[in-house]
């Protein structure tokens, strides 16, 4: 599970403080008992160190060699020094793995690579009751993404749900570098209030100008300001709301066949868009021609033109060209396909 990076400058080593502490100042006690046998007895290095770790770690297999007066008061002097030192440090090291000390640390490890590596992500600002849903759609329909939330406690709720969360501000351009806007499929701005949304917006507006943006409001008078601060979309949750409360009442079969086609929990049909690239061999052919309906059993439902234009249930003429979106309609694994032969 990724752990939670905040913004804020902490101590890289400053989980670990005091065992290292620990083991320096053992390694100073067997240093200097090494040296001591050497001058005090005349041994060998090897033998004086082999005998100062077997002091210290209370192993006691033999004496190397006999000991003088002078080499028995500093064996005394090495123990009364050397093993406490020696069990408070390994009582150290081993509460901090049993406390998680080093798991965090690679857990910390793993959430660094896994920023570093993701790509074609959306990164969505905030994760209160809208941010969740959004974040909770992505995660069924397997669409990478990372969220950025300054509330230590709803990053932690993120957390728990196997989401890669950030906290951090999201209108802050080394957050969005971090979190690996340059690779980005697209940001969603869903932070509390309107004026946050404009900042976060401006702000990756002006690290990407070809990134696509979506943000949340929530007053009407706001959404002028997120267009102009660079969103390509700009919805109220409320206004699609109530909309969908109306059409539910009006035409209930009308909603529920766009949720049965649009939502993650019908993976068995699928409403997508498929794009038609440069170089695809779809491109410059007419519907007919393409047989997309004989070969993979999806139905075209619109094509929108690069210009923009929508052309609803388009005749078996119309020609499909570079850069035209395909709104497609059938089975998941159909659309895959399809994507493949378009060469999406």
């Amino acid at each position: 599970m990724p752990s939670r990076a905040s913004d804020e400058p902490v101590s890289r080593w400053s989980w670990a403080r005091g065992p290292r502490l620990a083991v320096s100042l053992l390694l100073m006690i067997i240093a200097g008992g090494t040296a001591g046998y050497v001058l005090i007895e005349g041994w060998s290095p090897w033998d004086a160190l082999f005998m100062t770790v077997t002091t210290v770690t209370t192993v006691g297999y033999r004496e190397v060699h006999p000991l003088t007066f002078r080499g028995q008061v500093f064996t005394l002097a090495l123990i009364a020094g050397g093993v406490g030192t020696a069990f408070y440090t390994a009582t150290l090291i081993a509460t901090l793995i049993v406390e998680g000390g080093l798991h965090r640390r690679f857990e910390q490890r793993r959430f660094t690579r896994m920023l570093q590596d993701i790509k074609d992500h959306f990164i969505v600002c905030g994760v209160g009751r809208i941010g969740s849903i959004i974040a909770e759609e992505l995660q069924q329909q397997q669409v990478p993404f990372v969220v950025i939330e300054r509330d230590a406690k709803r990053v932690q709720g993120a957390i728990e749900r196997g989401w890669l969360a950030v906290e951090a501000d999201a209108s802050r351009e080394e957050v969005l570098t971090r979190v690996g806007i340059e690779r980005a499929r697209g940001l969603i701005a869903a932070v509390g209030t309107d004026a946050e949304n404009v900042y976060a917006v401006l702000t990756a507006r002006g690290m990407r100008h070809d990134l696509f943006i979506i943000a949340r409001i929530e007053s009407d008078d706001a959404e002028p300001k997120l267009k102009r601060a660079g969103a390509d979309r700009v919805i109220s949750p409320y206004h699609i709301g109530a909309t969908q409360i109306v059409q539910t009442a009006l035409r209930p079969a009308v909603v529920d066949f766009v949720h049965l086609a649009t939502s993650s929990e019908h993976l068995e049909l699928s409403m997508e868009q498929v794009h038609v690239p440069e170089q695809s061999p779809l491109a410059g052919k007419s519907l007919i021609d393409a047989g997309i309906r004989r070969k993979h059993g999806v139905i075209i439902v619109a094509i929108k033109r690069a210009s923009g234009a929508m052309e609803f249930n388009p005749e078996p003429e119309s020609v499909i060209r570079a850069g035209d979106e395909l709104v497609v309609l059938g089975q998941l694994s159909s659309v895959k396909a399809l994507e493949e032969s378009v060469g999406a």
